[in-house]
């Protein structure tokens, strides 16, 4: 399954061929099985290696050329659907629960940053979240009330502090301190390279699962790089069918990103380089990159197949524009365009756990927008479960809800 279509800017940092990050040959026996080196393979395979587990991760084509290659790389606490809606859906008390998650969870993927071998070009930034229309401020303002409520980082701008720091005009802002953004790929990237110089894990690049067979004291697994046995699998297979499930649990829909040529004195015109998004749906979302470029997406569709580049093209004119919107005086020049697909569940949450009835499977799907921060509160309880048998979590992104 093919997640992209035209030309993303993360591969074109990469320094090292992916085929040359990976074992050689499997052991005889794992503690884990990781199906998938993207974003929540990585993430979960590096959190259960410094459990003290050793996993073998496994991927039937390139590391983590996957969707990881397409994402955008903006790292929020806040979600698609705000606080004070997500309270209304499953009540108070787990919906908060799940903000400060996910704010937790931003915090771990820096420490994990900090922790490897080389930069993935990590930085904490602020958020920027502007209403569209001058009827979204009064549903801004109760989100910002209920964040404030329960002790989130957040203050409301009105029109003349935009128009002072920002230098444009919106009729009201939330801003928000503790997101962050990464080089997605480069993160992956690096991780591997970590795993396998510290001999933590092995990685199977271009291997396929080809069977397993379920026991009661875990799992045979054969491979197009050889047969072992392993205590448990877990599949993080991003947005294609997730295998041993008898429905796909993601709704597949379609979304477009570009990246500008680098911009000169970019911190002139865009304080702090904060993520910028809105209160429209679909939505509108901007950040910068270490080379001072601009990154924008949005235009999302429902459609489940990916476009072709004429299609790509038509929506990066729209993108750039969009950015001319907000920076009229910053000369915007396209260098890369793509589409891609992306899975959303019906009720916004991400699906964490085991098999509903196969004790040895289990998942880490992070659908949504925030796919790298549900990656990371994924592998906390994943690691829990498999250690400690159950999770104080679990329960809130349980399969068979």
């Amino acid at each position: 399954m093919e997640f992209y279509h035209g030309t993303p800017y993360w591969p074109t940092m990469e320094s090292q061929p992916s085929s040359t990050l990976q074992s050689r040959l499997p052991a005889s026996h794992y503690d884990v099985l990781i199906v998938g080196t993207g974003m929540s393979g990585s993430l979960c395979a590096l959190t259960l290696a410094r459990s003290g587990l050793h996993p073998v991760m496994l991927d039937e084509r390139a590391l983590g050329t996957g969707s990881s290659s397409a994402n955008t790389g903006l790292l929020q606490y806040s979600n698609d659907v705000m606080l004070c809606d997500l309270i209304q859906q499953i009540g108070e008390k787990p919906a908060v629960r799940f903000y400060r998650l996910c704010l937790e969870a931003i915090n771990e993927l820096e420490q994990t940053a900090q922790s490897l071998n080389g930069s993935c070009d990590f930085f904490r930034r602020k958020s920027f979240y502007y209403a569209s229309a001058l009827t979204h401020v009064a549903k801004l303002k109760k989100e910002y009330a209920t964040l404030l409520t329960h002790g989130f980082p957040v203050r409301f701008l009105n029109p003349a502090q935009i128009e002072s720091a920002y230098g444009f005009s919106k009729h009201g802002a939330m801003l928000t301190t503790g997101d962050a953004e990464v080089n997605p790929l480069k993160f992956c990237r690096t991780i591997h390279e970590t795993l396998l110089e510290h001999h933590e894990a092995d990685i199977l690049g271009q291997t396929s699962l080809l069977d397993i067979h379920e026991d009661e004291d875990g799992v045979s697994v054969q491979t197009t790089a050889g047969s072992f046995r392993t205590s448990a699998i877990i599949f993080a297979t991003g947005y294609a069918p997730p295998p041993f499930l008898n429905e796909n649990r993601a709704l597949i829909n379609r979304t477009y990103a570009i990246a500008t040529a680098p911009v000169a004195n970019l911190d002139r015109y865009w304080p702090e380089q904060a993520l910028i998004w809105e209160t429209r749906r679909p939505y509108l979302y901007l950040r910068t990159t270490v080379d001072q470029r601009i990154i924008a997406g949005g235009l999302d569709e429902k459609k489940n197949e990916l476009p072709d580049q004429q299609t790509i093209d038509t929506h990066a004119v729209r993108l750039k524009k969009e950015i001319e919107k907000l920076f009229p005086n910053l000369p915007i020049t396209v260098d890369y365009a793509w589409g891609a697909l992306f899975g959303e569940s019906n009720d916004n949450l991400p699906y964490i756990g085991r098999h509903p009835k196969r004790k040895h499977l289990y998942y880490l799907l992070g659908y949504g927008g925030n796919g790298t921060v549900y990656s990371m509160l994924g592998s906390i309880i994943l690691r829990d479960l498999l250690l400690k048998g159950n999770s104080p979590d679990a329960d809130l992104f349980r399969l068979d809800r």
